[in-house]
């Protein structure tokens, strides 16, 4: 049975614990505030993008454009967000975890073909694709400490030309999609080909609404030309805010936790504490007693 010390000493220790678990979920809070202020704040720009790709496909057939074209499939670039740091409960192991099913179930001769290249977002899924054999292209750590646009266009802007020359036949980004505090949902999503059917199903809701006709300058053309690269880099900078909002939102509820269970162990611990004192008390008093009888009977 452990001794009065140790487990003072052990209440002290977890007391300590529960203290920064406090002070993490805190700050946890206050950047998941600013993570959802920032994805709410993008919604209505991605809104008008798909609005106005929704009405350039009906004006002109976009998928001339080399970001539509639809190749063999011969090369994967994936693009894998996790977090640089750990204590988020399950939000990097379910992103590995689903990475690795993913590839297997999909990509699974090419990547013993050496065919699949990942681009790891974050120092996790880094950490874990390094050790474990598989082909990382490029890593980008610490991204989050300072989260911006810029970053987020340099991540695609390689993988991107890498398509362009051919070197890759499609590009996918895998990621954990906000939804709550207590919920993320990893998501699977392509990049390049750019699909043509989300856009033509936005253009068939829009449908049924009175079309207008936009004068365009420069050309039709010019102007796709100009947006597919917004298009994209936007869709990177949407998956890295859902991401970090999601990273947020798992770490405070896993800190919550934490101090919970830390609570829980004090109880558990004072308990163990006070029985073992009590235990100790009456023996203290029986050896009193005895010592005194014996006198006694002396």
């Amino acid at each position: 049975m452990a001794t009065l010390r140790e487990i003072r000493r052990r209440i002290s220790s977890v007391k300590s614990t529960q203290k920064i678990t406090k002070a993490m979920k805190m700050v946890a809070a206050a950047k998941l505030r600013r993570a959802q202020d920032a994805v709410i704040s993008a919604r209505p720009y991605a809104r008008k993008l798909k609005e106005l790709f929704s009405h350039l496909n009906g004006v002109m057939d976009i998928e001339a454009h080399p970001m539509f074209i639809e190749r063999p499939i011969e090369s994967v670039a994936i693009i894998v967000v996790t977090a640089d740091r750990g204590l988020c409960g399950a939000f990097n192991s379910n992103i590995i975890k689903s990475t690795v099913n993913y590839i297997r179930s999909n990509y699974a001769d090419l990547n013993n073909a050496g065919k699949v290249k990942l681009v790891c977002v974050g120092r996790k899924g880094n950490d874990f694709f390094q050790k474990n054999g598989f082909q990382v292209l490029a890593k980008y750590i610490g991204i989050y400490n300072d989260l911006n646009f810029a970053g987020a266009r340099s991540i695609i802007e390689e993988v991107a030309k890498g398509y362009l020359a051919g070197e890759y036949d499609r590009v996918e980004i895998i990621y954990n999609e906000f939804k709550s505090i207590v919920q993320q949902r990893v998501a699977v999503e392509r990049l390049l080909p750019i699909q043509t059917d989300v856009i033509n199903s936005q253009l068939q809701s829009s449908a049924s609404k009175s079309p207008i006709n936009y004068i365009y300058e420069p050309s039709v053309r010019e102007i796709i030309g100009g947006l597919v690269p917004r298009h994209i880099n936007f869709q990177i900078w949407r998956a890295l805010l859902e991401s970090n909002a999601a990273e947020q939102g798992a770490r405070m509820s896993a800190m919550e936790n934490a101090t919970t269970n830390a609570s829980d162990l004090i109880r558990t611990l004072q308990l163990s504490y006070n029985k073992a004192r009590q235990s100790s008390i009456t023996k203290e008093l029986l050896e009193i007693v005895g010592g005194a009888e014996a006198l006694k009977n002396s």
